[in-house]
């Protein structure tokens, strides 16, 4: 069962984008057991360009699927969204297949629907550089400006109020996102 929290920024959400939006997602219902619960989020917004994006966030367990597109087309973008995040549960589906198959023949998350389908799986991605830092107590002002010195997209520095380890990171849309660490 999936349960849809569907959010219009700059948009209306109408019935009829509403039924599309749960038409399509529905689809991927059929790769879980019929007793999981997944929580799909999804974020439709219309820019002044006449452009629109949709962000799609799936919870199930403990995995999250996270699918966004861009085009001149609301429903386009759900069509693509939707292909997208069908991808990543195949692509899942197979790397936990493999690495399990000894042990499982199937994952505890996805249905046995995969084993009638090929999938072909991507190589695996592997380190190709490891590096190491410090970590430098500072404050989020600080943490910013030496991102922006290094030009770097992202940013690891422990806060120095609760000492936790934080990442800022730059967005596709050139604002600038934080991930604290709990």
């Amino acid at each position: 069962m999936i349960k849809y929290s569907i959010r219009g920024e700059n948009i209306e959400v109408t019935d009829s984008i509403r039924n599309y939006v749960e038409s399509k997602l529905g689809k991927i219902e059929k790769y879980f057991y019929a007793e999981q619960t997944l929580d799909a989020r999804v974020n439709l917004k219309v820019y002044r360009e006449k452009t629109a994006k949709v962000e799609v966030t799936i919870l199930v367990d403990s995995m999250m699927l996270r699918a966004e597109d861009v085009s001149q087309d609301m429903y386009g973008s759900i069509d693509l969204v939707t292909d997208k995040i069908e991808r990543q549960i195949r692509k899942n589906k197979t790397k936990i297949a493999k690495k399990h198959r000894e042990k499982l023949p199937t994952s505890h998350i996805f249905t046995s629907e995969f084993e009638a389908e090929t999938v072909e799986e991507e190589p695996a991605a592997k380190v190709v550089r490891t590096k190491h830092v410090s970590l430098k107590p500072m404050d989020i002002d600080e943490a910013l400006l030496q991102m922006d010195l290094l030009g770097h997209d992202f940013f690891i520095y422990t806060d120095a109020e609760d000492a936790t380890t934080n990442v800022l990171y730059r967005r596709e849309d050139g604002q600038v996102g934080l991930i604290e660490a709990k």
